[in-house]
């Protein structure tokens, strides 16, 4: 059974960082893409960033290009995300998804797997 676990959410003042984690079990963690997606209130959801472990493929959405770091523990089997300098358009719920292939976090389109979100809320 795949279980996607994320945590680290909070409510933090803008310019502060927070750290996600997502601990990820039932698939070969190292094969599989791990995605940050994020949805805010009365907007759509969209893609923030992927990671594939076996090769370090990376994706960054321009938005927080610059100022989010995905990385992976493959002894671990967690992802997370570094939210630095983080800004009040950054308030939303964050999922950890997965999927086989890359370009399916890459191009947005729908993981095959989510867990549950963890809210951020950032206070101007």
């Amino acid at each position: 059974e795949v279980q996607l676990q994320a945590s680290g959410g909070g409510s933090v003042q803008a310019g502060t960082s927070l750290r996600l984690s997502c601990a990820a079990s039932g698939f070969p963690f190292a094969d599989f893409t791990i995605g940050w997606f994020r949805q805010a209130p009365g907007k759509e959801r969209e893609r923030i960033s992927c990671i594939r472990s076996k090769d370090n493929a990376l994706y960054y959405h321009d938005a927080v290009k610059g100022r989010f770091t995905i990385s992976s523990d493959a002894a671990k089997n967690t992802v997370y995300l570094q939210l630095d300098s983080l800004k009040p358009e950054d308030t939303a719920v964050y999922y950890c998804t997965a999927d086989f292939w890359f370009t399916t976090c890459s191009q947005g389109n729908n993981m095959d797997y989510w867990g549950k979100g963890t809210l951020v809320t950032v206070s101007s």
